[in-house]
């Protein structure tokens, strides 16, 4: 990336206070930074880098007070900009490699303009792949799935017969579509297997971490609506709905027939039980466990999950709780003796 600092602001929609015709060519951090380079500042903690920065300029808040001299871009979003900045810097025009002869594309597959097949992967029959999608090494892609235009998805992906993929989506290495949801009936001392008929459809712009698993449906489907963001190793059982722009974060677990809401949060290792309903835009804490409904706009802490206040209080009781023990072990030796 070569750009001027006038071409900078104009992407961002941000106010240059600096030469307009300075150009740039980096990205790094404030301390790192020379007078080729693009910082930010984000987090107002890091402030007491500025009159040391060398950068060629710094993107920041339109209030952030700045040494004199110091070239900044104001932008009211200083992180975002530079997320802009970084994907504008990376992009690269899309290169189809079509089918690679140690590829398996089945007979009665479809595949859309410019796509990419690369060695050892597999498409099944009655697939369907969009315009410039690219599957990478060892991915496989079962019979009559469909996966929508400039989607990637990565070395080792799986995905089950019959699951549906949008526009968009990018689909992290190792991840596993559509295996079988979790669902077995007593009988007597063994477990019979129901029968997993449904499928998971992805809606776009989903992007799914590495080694995720998302079950199909016992019937209908397991529903990733649009602008899902997971991150590794989470895990959406069977007929679950998570709504759209939700964030699952590391090691999330939605147990089966959950709804999750859009705009939620779910930080690491926070779980489910099954059969419940989380609000839209509810914040779930991590670690939590979530044993009954979480209300819209709710933060809940802990397990069992309660409100995050109440939890804070909580959590300080229980460092307490030898301390408190031993007064009321006192006050009853001091009773038992009068």
């Amino acid at each position: 990336m070569e750009v001027s600092l006038a071409e900078l602001a104009a992407l961002v929609g941000g106010q240059l206070e600096a030469p307009a015709e300075r150009r740039v060519s980096g990205l790094k951090g404030l301390e790192e930074a020379g007078p080729g380079d693009l910082a930010f500042l984000a987090n107002p903690r890091y402030a007491r880098l500025l009159p040391q920065c060398r950068a060629g300029a710094v993107l920041v808040k339109p209030d952030q007070p700045v040494p004199e001299g110091l070239p900044v871009i104001r932008v009211a979003d200083p992180y975002l900009a530079f997320a802009k900045v970084l994907t504008f810097a990376t992009a690269k025009p899309h290169q189809a490699l079509g089918v690679h002869p140690r590829a398996l594309v089945e007979e009665g597959a479809s595949l859309g303009a410019e796509v990419s097949v690369h060695a050892l992967a597999y498409v099944g029959a009655g697939a369907v792949l969009g315009d410039r999608v690219v599957l990478h090494p060892q991915v496989y892609v079962g019979p009559g799935v469909t996966i929508g235009a400039d989607t990637v998805l990565h070395p080792g992906v799986v995905v089950y017969h019959g699951c549906r993929i949008g526009q968009r989506c990018i689909i992290h290495a190792g991840t596993v579509i559509g295996a079988d949801g979790y669902g077995f009936a007593p009988d007597g001392d063994r477990h019979f297997k129901i029968p997993q008929v449904g499928v998971v459809q992805i809606d776009d712009d989903v992007e799914l971490g590495a080694l995720n698993t998302i079950d199909r449906a016992a019937t209908a489907r397991t529903w990733i609506q649009s602008g899902v963001k997971t991150d590794d190793h989470v895990h959406i059982a069977h007929n679950c709905v998570v709504g759209e722009n939700t964030l699952l974060v590391a090691q999330v677990g939605v147990s089966g027939s959950t709804k999750v809401g859009r705009n939620v949060i779910m930080a690491g290792q926070a779980g489910s039980s099954g059969h419940l309903t989380i609000g839209d835009r509810a914040v779930i804490g991590p670690q939590s466990g979530l044993a009954k409904d979480v209300a819209p706009g709710a933060t809940v802490t802990g397990t069992p999950a309660m409100p995050h206040q109440l939890w804070l209080r909580t959590r300080k009781l229980i460092e307490r709780l030898p301390e408190l023990f031993d007064r009321v072990r006192n006050l009853e030796k001091a009773r038992d003796q009068q």
